[in-house]
């Protein structure tokens, strides 16, 4: 699956690193459905930081569609409501 994070580039994910995010994915939405801005920072950053890690980077020259599309770490809980919804950006 390739992940875009946005301003920040593409990453390949196996499906085991997917499924981790899907389970970080659906406690980000209960945190935004909760109202619950911190917290829902700090998952958001925690996701971002899974892909990075454990994803491999995608080079600038190769031109691949994005699966998902991940927003950037300073996402607003306002504008988390429109993204972070049902079953999220990961589907289940």
């Amino acid at each position: 699956m390739i992940i875009r994070i946005m301003g920040e580039g593409q990453y390949r994910a196996p499906e085991a690193l997917c499924n981790e995010l899907n389970q970080i994915d659906n406690r980000i939405v209960d945190l935004v459905e909760e109202g619950k801005a911190e917290e829902f920072q700090k998952e958001l950053a925690k996701l971002i930081s899974e892909i990075k890690k454990n994803g491999e980077p995608v080079e600038a020259e190769e031109i691949t569609e994005s699966d998902i599309i991940v927003p950037p770490a300073d996402l607003s809980l306002e504008e988390a409501k429109d993204i972070f919804k049902g079953s999220g950006i990961f589907k289940d």
